[in-house]
């Protein structure tokens, strides 16, 4: 049983929690289930720390993320194995979160340097803007991408001088305390703890006296309750929260060079994105050729466990996610027309086959919401004003994206989304090196980029009077 890293030790706890193995539907681990007075351990020891880490040079706290990188990478099969075991993803789609992600995150903020801004400085004053670490932060991890996601939030919290306890969620805790138990001896006691367990933690630990900020991915819902909850000691917050991303195809754009992209960013880990397409709005002109060819390219690929070689799209995560997925086609069959897919398949894994739904419009679950799993509805449209005004009718403004072939053109539609993101001929593009903000009830804040670093620092004012001549 991996165990929890907690003030530079590994921790079994008092009590376990079952792991469940999605693509059989059965126990395969256990791990520990983090108590109120574990929580209060993590949070104490990263209090502690938190002074000397934040006195660190710069050069010293990246190159311990350098390290937590190499630790990474020299280990990555076995952590790949962990990840496809508790998540049932293909294997590439592990080493992708792990490499390019993981450690990719890693690395960039490992490279970030922040100096003093320097606002005024003349005869009179010297005015500078500094950047200053806040202290604890709390970084509540989802179960759909848990390694990037723990990355994402861990690098640019330590970055900034922070110190950092983690708590994975309760389906897929695997990967990250073995991430956890591997870095052990590479950071500084307490500076990074790694919690497994279930709401009870995660409750404590968003409302805990000595936590500063809390960053959290995960849905509308609980983010929601993790703002209430952070109300009382006016905690910093980052919320990246649920998306309903809408993709426009512009009359101009060929189908057949662009369906293979719009196909793989929408049933890209499939469909367990916040930022995938989730509604696809074609021209009328292209309809029927755009249904027809998603649907040929989802009838070709295999669904299957992570393990085996050929798997190109693996099972629902957890139970709970699986009843929501199946209970949305289900509806969606009754709204609109099956393309491809659709028949829940019998036997153990929570399985559930590449959907491609059309003639289904606003007003319809499929379209309003978030499925979270492999099922494209694809809405017809005639106007693009009206595309535009529909896509931007949603509550979420995670990503959006416009596909043409005349780019000036697809730009000019793009800038009237609402999204937090905009892509053009492309979509959910991450990259470490650019900013990923959330917009309306997708959330608030901002992650990547150098701007991904700003809400781990608070605001200083530095402001100097110079000596006059004359004066005593």
């Amino acid at each position: 049983m991996f165990r929890m890293l907690i003030n530079g030790k590994l921790e079994a706890g008092s009590r376990t929690m079952e792991v469940i193995d999605p693509s059989t539907e059965e126990v395969f681990d256990t791990v520990p289930d983090a108590t109120v007075q574990d929580v209060d351990m993590a949070v104490a020891a990263a209090a502690t720390a938190y002074p000397g880490w934040r006195d660190r040079s710069v050069d010293d706290r990246a190159s311990v993320l350098e390290a937590m990188a190499d630790t990474l990478e020299a280990n990555i099969d076995e952590l790949a194995d962990l990840l496809i075991a508790e998540t049932g993803r293909p294997r590439d789609l592990a080493m992708f979160e792990l490499a390019q992600l993981g450690a990719g995150y890693l690395r960039y903020y490992a490279s970030l340097r922040l100096e003093p801004e320097l606002l005024i400085d003349d005869e009179t004053r010297k005015v500078e803007l500094h950047r200053k670490p806040l202290g604890v932060v709390a970084a509540i991890v989802p179960w759909n991408a848990p390694v990037f996601i723990a990355c994402n939030k861990i690098a640019p919290a330590m970055a900034a001088g922070n110190t950092v306890v983690v708590k994975t969620a309760p389906t897929t805790p695997l990967t990250t305390l073995r991430m956890g138990e591997l870095f052990a001896d590479i950071i500084p006691a307490g500076v990074l703890n790694i919690l497994s367990g279930g709401n009870d933690a995660g409750s404590h630990l968003v409302q805990h006296q000595d936590v500063s900020k809390v960053t959290f991915t995960g849905s509308t819902q609980t983010g929601r309750k993790i703002m209430e909850a952070c109300s009382a000691t006016l905690k910093r917050v980052t919320l990246e929260l649920g998306g309903n991303d809408a993709a426009i195809v512009l009359p101009d754009a060929d189908v057949a060079t662009i369906a293979p992209a719009i196909f793989g960013f929408s049933f890209f880990n499939s469909g367990q994105v916040c930022a995938v397409i989730k509604r696809l709005y074609v021209h009328d002109s292209l309809y029927d050729e755009m249904c027809d060819t998603l649907g040929a390219i989802a009838a070709s690929c295999k669904v299957a466990s992570g393990r085996e070689a050929d798997a190109q799209f693996g099972p629902i995560q957890n139970k709970a996610q699986y009843d929501k997925v199946c209970a949305y086609i289900e509806q969606a069959k009754r709204d609109g027309k099956v393309v491809v897919g659709g028949d829940i398949p019998d036997g153990a894994g929570y399985f559930v086959p590449l959907t491609v739904i059309r003639d289904v419009s606003e007003g319809h679950a499929i379209v309003d919401e978030e499925p979270f799993g492999p099922v494209l509805p694809v809405i017809r449209y005639s106007d693009v004003d009206d595309a535009v005004a529909r896509a931007n009718a949603s509550p979420f403004a995670l990503g959006g994206s416009v596909w043409g072939s005349d780019i000036e053109q697809a730009s000019a539609v793009a800038s009237r989304l609402e999204s937090g993101s905009v892509w053009i001929n492309q979509h959910c593009a991450l990259d470490p090196s650019v900013p990923f903000p959330a917009n309306k009830q997708s959330g608030f804040g901002v992650e990547g980029g150098v701007e991904g670093l700003y809400p781990y620092l608070a605001l200083q004012m530095v402001n100097i009077a110079k000596p006059q001549p004359g004066s005593a």
